[in-house]
């Protein structure tokens, strides 16, 4: 079985039930996106490949932690080495951090909400960059919305500022304001994930009531502008009950415009409780998909260099996943 259609049938289950040796340093622990209050996730390895998957004791999924960070998946009566990756903060290789692990928006599909998270002290991400900075080589920053969206920007901009001393590119993925691809360039940001979530910008305004889906597309075109084609990512998640396409016009839009696809697969918690996860063949046809339209628009998504498409553990990443 070639990686592209394993990874596709495991982010299908999108979780797995751990066993063998204890494996506590190598479970990460999310307070934002799609495991935001989980039970925590492993990254299992293959070469440079990796998944995301969630942990779940009575998933059909196995991995077996055989210690050092050794494992075996067995799946579908296959029987798969790999490793465990060691997380620096929610992903391997970065330092990915929440700042407000709360939101006052209640988007259905996000969990976030619910949970009360606090923000962090700026002295507090300082201290967590710098625990693991012999073992990452990038800074992700993203946030929910304590108050009010300015507010968070404001915050995150004095969160940035501080951690430029460590030399290292830095992503950030906010709620922005108008200005906000302007503020986080001039303080050297590298790359930037402003979020459509949805496909098309009636199914966005039922699953993020309260946010504008027009500003987020303008943010986007005002930061290729900025950062340049290939620097910009947008979260689409699919199953959200687009069709395909939706999904497609959606997909092509973002590449034409110069900004790299991040496809999410649905994870139903929240309101989207219950609802099936995307199937392996609707997230390989997908994928191949913006594998060609980014091909055609000569845009790489491997040459990312933080957020999500660096890390390709929760999705599937042209490049990166062939």
């Amino acid at each position: 079985m070639q990686w592209k259609e394993l990874k596709a049938r495991l982010l299908e289950a999108g979780s797995a039930r751990l066993t063998g040796e204890p494996a506590d340093r190598f479970i990460a622990k999310s307070t934002a996106g799609p495991g935001a209050g989980g039970k925590g996730s492993i990254f299992f390895a293959m070469g440079s490949h990796r998944v995301k998957l969630a942990l779940n004791p009575t998933s059909s999924i196995e991995i077996a932690h055989r210690g050092n960070g050794t494992a075996q998946l067995y799946f579908e009566g296959q029987l798969i080495m790999g490793r465990l990756l060691e997380p620096g903060f929610h992903c391997p290789d970065q330092a990915f951090i929440t700042v407000t692990g709360s939101c006052i928006f209640r988007c259905r599909y996000c969990t976030v909400p619910n949970l009360g998270g606090r923000r962090k002290s700026i002295e507090e991400i300082v201290g967590m960059v710098d625990s693991v900075r012999d073992r990452i080589h990038a800074i992700s920053v993203t946030s929910g919305v304590l108050t009010t969206i300015e507010d968070e920007e404001a915050y995150v901009l004095a969160v940035v500022k501080r951690l430029t001393s460590f030399d290292l590119p830095i992503g950030v993925s906010i709620y922005p304001t108008e200005n906000t691809p302007d503020r986080l360039r001039e303080l050297g940001v590298a790359e930037v994930k402003f979020n459509l979530e949805a496909a098309t910008p009636g199914l966005f305004e039922k699953v993020c009531p309260g946010l504008d889906y027009d500003r987020i597309w303008k943010t986007l075109d005002r930061s290729v502008d900025l950062f340049g084609r290939g620097r910009v990512f947008s979260n689409v998640i699919i199953g959200l009950g687009e069709t395909d396409e939706e999904l497609e016009a959606c997909i092509r839009k973002m590449i034409s415009h110069g900004v790299i696809p991040v496809l999410r697969p649905l994870n139903p918690v929240a309101e989207f409780m219950g609802k099936p996860r995307p199937s392996a063949e609707r997230l390989t046809k997908f994928f191949a998909l913006q594998t060609e339209a980014l091909t055609k628009a000569g845009l790489d998504a491997k040459q990312a260099l933080t957020m999500c498409t660096n890390c390709a553990g929760c999705d599937l990443v042209p490049g990166r996943d062939e």
